[in-house]
Protein backbone atom coordinates (compact mmCIF):
# COMPACT_ATOMS: atom_id res chain seq x y z
CA UNK A 1 0.00 0.00 0.00
CA UNK A 2 1.39 3.56 -1.22
CA UNK A 3 1.75 5.89 1.94
CA UNK A 4 -0.51 8.77 1.31
CA UNK A 5 1.94 12.26 2.05
CA UNK A 6 0.00 14.18 4.64
CA UNK A 7 0.73 17.64 4.56
CA UNK A 8 -0.02 19.97 7.41
CA UNK A 9 0.07 23.72 8.39
CA UNK A 10 -0.86 24.80 5.10
CA UNK A 11 -4.83 24.76 5.40
CA UNK A 12 -7.84 25.66 8.10
CA UNK A 13 -11.18 25.21 8.36
CA UNK A 14 -13.00 27.85 9.89
CA UNK A 15 -9.56 28.69 11.43
CA UNK A 16 -8.80 25.69 13.16
CA UNK A 17 -6.01 23.96 11.79
CA UNK A 18 -6.44 20.65 8.78
CA UNK A 19 -4.51 18.00 7.41
CA UNK A 20 -4.37 17.78 3.97
CA UNK A 21 -3.31 14.61 1.96
CA UNK A 22 -1.45 14.20 -1.13
CA UNK A 23 1.25 16.06 -2.66
CA UNK A 24 1.92 19.53 -3.31
CA UNK A 25 0.97 20.01 -7.06
CA UNK A 26 3.50 23.00 -8.42
CA UNK A 27 3.63 25.06 -11.93
CA UNK A 28 5.20 22.91 -14.87
CA UNK A 29 4.16 19.32 -13.01
CA UNK A 30 2.52 16.76 -14.95
CA UNK A 31 -0.79 17.03 -14.15
CA UNK A 32 -2.06 13.47 -12.10
CA UNK A 33 -4.80 11.26 -12.97
CA UNK A 34 -7.82 11.07 -11.36
CA UNK A 35 -10.72 9.12 -11.64
CA UNK A 36 -14.42 11.23 -10.44
CA UNK A 37 -18.20 11.14 -11.26
CA UNK A 38 -19.98 12.81 -13.88
CA UNK A 39 -22.87 11.04 -12.90
CA UNK A 40 -23.54 8.18 -10.28
CA UNK A 41 -22.92 5.62 -13.10
CA UNK A 42 -20.49 7.61 -15.49
CA UNK A 43 -16.72 7.63 -14.27
CA UNK A 44 -14.47 10.43 -16.04
CA UNK A 45 -11.05 10.94 -15.74
CA UNK A 46 -8.05 13.39 -17.19
CA UNK A 47 -8.01 11.54 -20.54
CA UNK A 48 -11.41 13.00 -20.94
CA UNK A 49 -10.57 16.03 -21.57
CA UNK A 50 -7.72 15.81 -23.51
CA UNK A 51 -6.54 18.22 -25.72
CA UNK A 52 -8.32 20.93 -23.93
CA UNK A 53 -6.99 23.64 -21.40
CA UNK A 54 -8.36 23.04 -18.23
CA UNK A 55 -9.60 25.17 -15.50
CA UNK A 56 -10.04 23.14 -12.49
CA UNK A 57 -12.24 25.15 -9.42
CA UNK A 58 -11.80 22.66 -6.80
CA UNK A 59 -14.99 23.43 -3.82
CA UNK A 60 -15.48 21.65 -0.73
CA UNK A 61 -19.65 21.93 -1.11
CA UNK A 62 -21.68 23.35 -4.00
CA UNK A 63 -24.42 24.17 -1.35
CA UNK A 64 -21.88 26.66 0.69
CA UNK A 65 -21.93 30.50 -0.27
CA UNK A 66 -18.41 30.69 -1.51
CA UNK A 67 -18.74 27.70 -3.56
CA UNK A 68 -21.65 28.78 -4.72
CA UNK A 69 -20.09 32.31 -6.09
CA UNK A 70 -16.87 30.52 -7.29
CA UNK A 71 -19.09 28.28 -9.45
CA UNK A 72 -21.19 31.22 -10.83
CA UNK A 73 -17.93 33.10 -11.47
CA UNK A 74 -16.61 30.52 -13.80
CA UNK A 75 -19.63 29.72 -15.80
CA UNK A 76 -20.21 33.43 -16.40
CA UNK A 77 -16.46 33.50 -17.55
CA UNK A 78 -16.47 30.31 -19.68
CA UNK A 79 -18.51 31.90 -22.01
CA UNK A 80 -15.87 34.30 -23.19
CA UNK A 81 -13.25 31.66 -23.31
CA UNK A 82 -13.61 29.01 -26.30
CA UNK A 83 -14.12 25.41 -27.27
CA UNK A 84 -10.67 25.07 -26.39
CA UNK A 85 -11.14 25.17 -22.75
CA UNK A 86 -13.36 23.47 -20.34
CA UNK A 87 -14.36 24.43 -16.75
CA UNK A 88 -14.49 21.91 -14.47
CA UNK A 89 -15.60 22.44 -10.70
CA UNK A 90 -14.91 19.25 -8.22
CA UNK A 91 -16.34 18.28 -5.19
CA UNK A 92 -17.09 15.77 -2.42
CA UNK A 93 -20.49 16.66 -3.35
CA UNK A 94 -22.96 13.37 -4.67
CA UNK A 95 -23.96 13.71 -8.23
CA UNK A 96 -27.56 14.29 -7.42
CA UNK A 97 -26.39 17.75 -5.08
CA UNK A 98 -24.36 18.84 -8.04
CA UNK A 99 -26.95 18.33 -10.21
CA UNK A 100 -29.93 20.03 -8.20
CA UNK A 101 -27.34 22.93 -7.52
CA UNK A 102 -26.40 23.53 -11.40
CA UNK A 103 -29.99 23.54 -12.36
CA UNK A 104 -31.43 25.77 -9.79
CA UNK A 105 -28.48 28.42 -10.26
CA UNK A 106 -28.54 27.89 -13.72
CA UNK A 107 -25.20 26.83 -14.53
CA UNK A 108 -24.94 25.58 -17.70
CA UNK A 109 -21.34 25.84 -18.81
CA UNK A 110 -18.91 24.15 -15.95
CA UNK A 111 -18.96 20.97 -15.60
CA UNK A 112 -19.44 19.53 -12.28
CA UNK A 113 -17.58 16.47 -10.97
CA UNK A 114 -17.92 14.30 -8.24
CA UNK A 115 -14.97 13.34 -5.83
CA UNK A 116 -17.80 11.34 -3.56
CA UNK A 117 -16.65 7.62 -4.52
CA UNK A 118 -12.62 7.33 -4.66
CA UNK A 119 -11.55 10.77 -3.15
CA UNK A 120 -9.22 9.76 -6.30
CA UNK A 121 -8.62 14.22 -7.37
CA UNK A 122 -8.61 15.20 -3.35
CA UNK A 123 -5.65 13.02 -2.95
CA UNK A 124 -3.79 13.12 -6.38
CA UNK A 125 -3.86 17.38 -6.02
CA UNK A 126 -3.15 17.09 -2.51
CA UNK A 127 -6.94 19.08 -1.33
CA UNK A 128 -8.01 16.24 0.27
CA UNK A 129 -9.10 17.31 4.26
CA UNK A 130 -8.03 13.77 6.32
CA UNK A 131 -10.32 15.27 8.99
CA UNK A 132 -13.50 15.79 7.45
CA UNK A 133 -13.16 14.53 3.94
CA UNK A 134 -13.83 17.08 1.63
CA UNK A 135 -11.43 18.92 -0.52
CA UNK A 136 -9.94 22.14 0.21
CA UNK A 137 -10.57 25.35 -1.93
CA UNK A 138 -8.15 25.38 -4.79
CA UNK A 139 -7.66 26.91 -8.33
CA UNK A 140 -5.36 24.70 -11.14
CA UNK A 141 -4.82 25.27 -14.48
CA UNK A 142 -3.57 22.59 -16.87
CA UNK A 143 -2.60 23.24 -20.79
CA UNK A 144 -3.90 21.23 -23.39
CA UNK A 145 -0.77 18.97 -23.13
CA UNK A 146 -1.34 18.48 -19.39
CA UNK A 147 1.29 19.76 -17.66
CA UNK A 148 0.10 22.29 -14.93
CA UNK A 149 0.63 26.32 -15.88
CA UNK A 150 -1.43 27.93 -12.64
CA UNK A 151 -2.10 26.67 -9.01
CA UNK A 152 -3.82 28.36 -5.97
CA UNK A 153 -4.51 26.66 -3.00
CA UNK A 154 -6.63 28.80 -0.44
CA UNK A 155 -5.18 28.18 2.90
CA UNK A 156 -8.66 28.95 4.32
CA UNK A 157 -11.65 26.81 3.19
CA UNK A 158 -14.06 30.19 3.12
CA UNK A 159 -11.58 32.48 1.36
CA UNK A 160 -12.45 33.33 -2.43
CA UNK A 161 -9.59 32.29 -4.74
CA UNK A 162 -7.97 35.12 -6.80
CA UNK A 163 -10.02 34.96 -9.48
CA UNK A 164 -8.87 37.13 -11.93
CA UNK A 165 -5.18 35.63 -11.71
CA UNK A 166 -6.62 32.29 -12.65
CA UNK A 167 -8.62 34.11 -15.46
CA UNK A 168 -5.40 36.05 -16.69
CA UNK A 169 -3.33 33.00 -16.55
CA UNK A 170 -5.97 31.23 -18.43
CA UNK A 171 -6.64 33.61 -21.05
CA UNK A 172 -2.63 33.02 -21.77
CA UNK A 173 -2.92 29.50 -22.41
CA UNK A 174 -5.87 30.15 -25.38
Amino acid sequence: MTQITERTGVATVGGNPVTLLGPEIKIGDQAPDFKVNKDLMTEVSLADYAGKVKLISVVPSVDTGTCDAQTRRFNVEADKLGDDVVILTISVDLPFAQSRFCGAAGIDKVITLSDYKYRSFGQAYGVLIKEIQLDQRAIFIVDANDTVRYVEYLTEMKEHPNYDAALSALKELV
